[in-house]
């Protein structure tokens, strides 16, 4: 990757957005108005439609692929178009190509400030998977509610832990939380109650959207896995604590997983990823033949973190700052094991990371790690505690990559808590 490549449109140095990353979105002027493609520069959106149709970007003589509502058909195209459009792109927009730059009727129909657009969820998700992936937090957990000395149960090491999530729940960055509601069994008392959240909670993760199919019945080899990521999304998989504490045995959680999973609107590339590759975790024991990865990078340096600001408070608090770095199972392990029984996966899948914590107290990605189950309230800025998130807090995460002067990020993930609905419900 060239690090000294630059636009002709002004980026301001700690933007996540150079034209080294250029990642891709769904936009439109209004609530209401047309959807399509376009990418991050800086404080802009570049309409991809517009070059389209102008004849800029053609992959195939005839067909229209970014005056879409959604990614999955550009996605769809194949990875050797997602190369060529990134490099066409590139060319287009550096600061010496006079094409585009000194065409001032054409920038005014190609780029919109990123403030005045509206940002849509980037893909149609057909399935979400979440797993269970970071040692530090599933040991955390462990030693909660379970025996220390057995924080983690024999399966852990051996395979990606997962379980299928909602789709239909999958919203974009910004979009309220309603509180959900459910049954939650106090130790006090016998039988469960009919409550609001107690204990609602974010989880820090990211996530990856599969960029290429495979057949049922017909596994994804480890060594073709990468080749079916297309790219990578900040992911606020929010969770109600005392609801899934509930009804998670025998079968894992349900209902405390299934009311909002929050992503970023931009989804940054592999290909943009790929100088800030390191590897994962020693794996001991080794996995099995058919997870083994050899002699490669399999993990990428994502500096994140999590903030969390009160209603009426202008600025948000740090209260988690972690790196995808320490994660223990790589999405290609992840991909491999999704389909090792021959589960087919779809373009625009979803697939969560879990939560991701690191070695230290102020890295856990989980109001449940940072509080310990309530026991050590955070205490915030402006002298509130919280144990749990609150109606009205906002929680915004961030992501960023930086190397040798080269800034890629990912923007930000945020929502804001509103309270449950009173119950009976009514539309």
């Amino acid at each position: 990757m060239n690090n000294q490549l630059q636009s002709f449109i002004e980026v301001e140095k700690n933007s996540d957005f150079p034209i080294q990353n250029l990642p891709y979105g769904i936009f439109s002027e209004s609530p209401e108005g047309q959807r399509r493609v376009g990418v991050a520069l800086g404080e802009w959106v570049v309409d991809l439609a517009a070059l389209e149709e102008h004849g800029f970007l053609t992959l195939q003589s005839g067909e229209r692929y970014f005056n879409q509502p959604t990614l999955n058909k550009f996605i769809e195209s194949g990875k050797a178009n997602w190369s060529k459009i990134r490099a066409e792109l590139q060319d287009l927009l550096a600061a010496d190509n006079p094409t585009l730059r000194d065409n001032s009727a054409l920038i005014e129909q190609v780029f919109f400030k990123q403030a005045e657009v509206n940002l849509h969820l980037p893909v149609r998700v057909p399935g979400y998977t979440d797993f269970y992936s970071s040692k530090e937090h599933a040991t955390n957990v462990g030693c909660m509610f379970r025996d220390p000395k057995n924080a983690l149960l024999p399966n852990w090491s051996e395979l990606p832990v997962g379980y299928n999530g909602r789709a239909s729940s999958v919203v974009v960055s910004g979009t309220e939380v309603i509180r959900p509601s459910g049954q939650i069994k106090l130790p006090t008392e016998e039988r469960p109650i009919f409550s609001a959240c107690r204990k609602l909670d974010f989880e820090l993760e990211t996530g990856f959207i599969v960029g290429k199919p495979n057949q049922p019945g017909a596994p994804i080899a480890i060594e073709q896995a990468w080749d079916h990521i297309f790219g990578m999304v900040l992911f606020n998989d929010w969770s109600a604590r005392d609801i899934q504490q509930w009804e998670y045995v025998p079968l894992g959680p349900f209902n405390s997983k299934t009311f909002a999973s929050s992503i970023s609107p931009w989804i940054v590339t592999m290909e943009a990823l790929e100088p800030f590759k390191t590897r994962c975790p020693v794996q001991d024991p080794r996995p099995l033949a058919y997870l083994c990865e050899e002699n490669v990078d399999n993990s990428y340096d994502i500096q994140l973190s999590v903030e969390l600001k009160p209603e009426n408070q202008d600025h948000a608090d740090v209260i988690c700052q972690t790196n995808f770095k320490y994660m223990y199972w790589s999405m290609a392990q992840q991909l491999t094991h999704h389909t090792i029984a021959g589960c087919n996966v779809q373009v625009g899948d979803l697939m969560g990371s879990g939560t991701i914590s690191g070695p230290t107290p102020d890295s856990y990605g989980s109001m449940l790690e940072l509080a310990w189950n309530a026991t050590k309230p955070l205490t915030l800025s402006n002298g509130e505690q919280r144990s749990f998130i609150q109606d009205g807090d906002t929680i915004i995460m961030k992501g960023f990559c930086e190397k040798d002067g080269l800034r890629i990020g990912f923007g930000e993930v945020s929502g804001k808590v509103l309270p449950a609905l009173e119950f009976p419900f009514t539309e």
